[in-house]
């Protein structure tokens, strides 16, 4: 009877621990979930308005943590979580006005290509050195988002969240993928390392090439970012020209702002005769040219009078060329124009926006979407169409490049107005649709790594704010506030030459493409391989 009760106690006794011990392992099982995720978000405070860029490091760091080893399934599903992470508060500024449903929609299309990332990742992660070619394989990833569905969506990359920091000049090394590319390897080298230093006081044997290759994941990209410095550069190489800037504000926040397409005219217009008045009293430079914004005259100056004679009034009351936003109708199709208006001649050249953004400029799939909800349908009544070459304005002493917009989020949109002879860049935009979230912010910083990228001024006018100069170091040396009536004046340098970076176009990305497809071949291979093996 002694032992039998004796068993029975130690029976008792095991049970809430193995319990304990298997619900503790359940939970485990769950952290790579979370990490995914976490690590995600961490890599979303990264970007701006906050100037905490160093923190994508320790986001892919512990993204390549979760990563690491694992098959392909399981990083598709991973990869979907940091994506989640990621892009559902960078890109809830989508849903300001219109309400959450499209926001959503589009962070679960867009994190299909980072799970498609994650699987990849997963697979090289096998490989020596497998940080280059993870890093590689992100970027890879980011090329594909920027070109599909509807002519790509490249909000996100990684490369834009880095205008505060130090890799910076890569930008105008090899442009956004080599930007970014720097970023994502020292993450994953960061990873590499500690992994190293933890094993190798474990085991006290660490192979010294496979710490040579982690270290070099980290001191390369820093390394490079230093060398790339002196293409960093806002000398004046033609002179320089007096630019001012026109931020009219509109009547009220959101999408209905447009019902009040005379008063966001007359507003520009009253703030160009005010920079006018305090010119004549030699309180501010005479400007040689002025920049309006995206939208700025929504009512078409070649088809209503009165909208062209405010502008003109404005024009004459300057005393220099204007750059005016208009929405303009021309053989029954509608376009998103940029407008030079000469202070004499009226109106003598355009540009029309040729990336239009899709469900805001334009709705594709609209009887599919009107059948879930045919609200969504009225907000688009009338898609734009697309311009096909380039915009240069030659404004007085200067060749002004236009990029409308969200159109600076794509890398040839920007590139070929230098190609095509831009002395500066100016950013015309409209942001009033999204109120005062972070949207604006983000694409400020996409401005300042265009400035690096291609060595040029970047002027940023915009309705509703935040308007802003930024030199071709990067450096925002004015800038307004959000929803008030302002203007900006400013000698800036004019510069011709071209950085590596515009010189090589999309070389970069090819080659790391191609780095991405080699490091996936190279994995698939292997696991044919030791599948084969193991079948022996």
């Amino acid at each position: 009877m002694t032992v039998t009760a004796t068993s029975v106690d130690q029976s008792d006794q095991a049970r809430p621990e193995s319990a304990t011990a298997s619900r503790g392992a359940r939970l485990l099982r769950f952290v790579p979930a979370a990490a995914a995720a976490l690590s995600g978000v961490l890599l979303y405070v990264s970007f701006p308005p906050r100037t905490l860029w160093w923190l994508a490091l320790p986001a892919f760091a512990i993204f390549g943590w979760v990563l690491r080893g694992r098959s392909w399934k399981a990083g598709l599903g991973l990869g979907y979580l940091f994506g989640l992470g990621f892009l559902l508060p960078l890109l809830v500024w989508t849903g300001v006005e219109v309400g959450p449903a499209p926001w959503i929609a589009l962070v679960a299309i867009e994190a299909v290509f980072v799970a498609l990332v994650g699987a990849g990742v997963a697979a090289v992660s096998k490989l020596p050195a497998w940080p280059l070619w993870a890093a590689a394989v992100w970027i890879a990833g980011e090329a594909v988002r920027a070109r599909v569905p509807f002519r790509g969506f490249p909000w996100g990359k990684i490369a834009f969240g880095q205008a505060d920091g130090v890799f910076l000049p890569l930008a105008a090394l090899g442009g956004t993928p080599v930007l970014g590319f720097a970023v994502v390897l020292c993450g994953f080298g960061l990873y590499e390392v500690v992994r190293l230093v933890l094993d190798g006081r474990r085991t006290r044997a660490v192979r010294r090439s496979a710490a040579a290759l982690a270290l070099l994941s980290v001191a390369v990209p820093v390394v490079g970012a230093v060398a790339a410095r002196p293409l960093v550069s806002d000398k004046a190489e033609n002179g320089t020209t007096t630019v001012a800037l026109i931020q009219g504000n509109v009547p009220r926040l959101g999408l209905d702002f447009n019902a009040q397409r005379r008063a966001v005219l007359d507003y520009h217009a009253r703030e160009t005769l005010r920079l006018a008045a305090r010119v004549k009293a030699g309180e501010v430079a005479r400007p040689d040219l002025v920049l309006w914004p995206e939208n700025s005259s929504d009512i078409d100056p070649f088809a209503n009078a009165d909208a062209r004679a405010v502008i003109d009034g404005a024009a004459k009351a300057i005393g220099a060329p204007i750059s005016v936003g208009g929405v303009v109708e021309r053989d029954g199709k509608w376009y998103n124009e940029q407008i030079l208006w000469d202070q004499v001649k009226g109106p003598v050249d355009t540009y029309d926006k040729r990336q239009i953004q899709p469900f805001g400029e334009y709705l594709p799939l609209r009887s599919f979407i009107g059948a879930i909800n045919k609200n969504w349908t009225s907000m688009v009544r009338q898609g734009f169409s697309r311009g096909t070459k380039p915009g240069v304005f030659a404004m007085a002493n200067a060749k002004v490049g236009l990029v409308t917009c969200y159109e600076a989020a794509f890398d040839w949109a920007v590139r070929d107005t230098v190609t095509d002879g831009a002395q500066i860049i100016s950013v015309p935009s409209n942001n009033a649709t999204f109120d005062r979230s972070e949207m604006t912010y983000q694409q400020l910083a996409m401005s300042r790594v265009r400035a690096v990228e291609h060595s040029r001024t970047v002027t940023v006018p915009v309705t509703s704010g935040v308007s802003a100069i930024i030199l071709p170091d990067g450096r925002i040396t004015q800038k307004t506030g959000m929803f008030v009536a302002d203007f900006l004046v400013q000698k800036v340098p004019l510069r011709s030459s071209q950085t590596p970076a515009t010189t090589l176009g999309i070389l970069p990305e090819i080659a790391l493409v191609l780095v991405a497809a080699g490091g996936l071949g190279w994995a698939i291979g292997a696991g044919v391989r030791g599948r084969r093996a193991r079948g022996v």
